[in-house]
C-alpha cells in the first residue's frame, strides 16, 4: 500500500494541471488490489475543502467524487466503511465531510459522542452534539 498526499489525489481527479496530472494518472493507473492507494482522512478532509471552497464544487458533487472513491477496489480510503454509507444515504443532507471524518475518527477510539459549538453539525451528524 502506498499512501498519497492530497496534491496527488486533486491532480488525479481534476486533471487541471497537464503534466502532474499525466504523472499521478499514471500512477494511479498502476495501482491494483494488492498495491492500493492509501487516502487518509486529512486528504479526504483537504480535497473536499478545496473541492467546495476553491472550485466551487457543491457538497453533492464532492459526495459523488467521494462515493465513486470509495468503490474504487486499487484505493483504501481511512473510514471507508463509514463514507460509503454515508455517500449511499441520499436521504441525508450532507454536510462538511470533515465533521463526519471527526465523529467517525471519535467513535473508533470509543467516544459515544462529539460535542461541538457548529449547531449546522449538531443537527446534521449523527453523534454530534451541539455544546451549550
Amino acid at each position: 500500500m502506498i499512501g498519497i498526499d492530497t496534491n496527488i489525489l486533486l491532480r488525479f481527479l481534476l486533471d487541471d494541471e497537464p503534466t502532474q496530472g499525466a504523472i499521478a494518472r499514471q500512477f494511479m493507473s498502476e495501482r491494483t488490489t494488492d498495491d492500493p492507494a492509501y487516502v487518509s482522512a486529512v486528504v479526504l478532509a483537504e480535497t473536499s475543502w478545496l473541492l467546495n471552497r476553491r472550485l466551487g464544487y457543491s457538497k453533492s458533487e464532492i459526495a459523488t467524487v467521494l462515493a465513486q472513491l470509495a468503490q474504487a477496489d486499487e484505493i483504501v480510503i481511512e473510514h471507508s466503511k463509514e463514507l460509503k454509507l454515508l455517500t449511499a444515504d441520499t436521504s441525508r443532507p450532507i454536510a462538511d465531510i470533515a465533521d463526519y471524518l471527526v465523529v467517525w475518527a471519535a467513535a473508533n477510539v470509543g467516544c459515544a459522542k462529539t460535542f461541538t459549538f457548529d449547531r449546522k453539525a449538531a443537527r446534521k451528524i449523527p453523534g454530534m452534539e451541539l455544546l451549550a
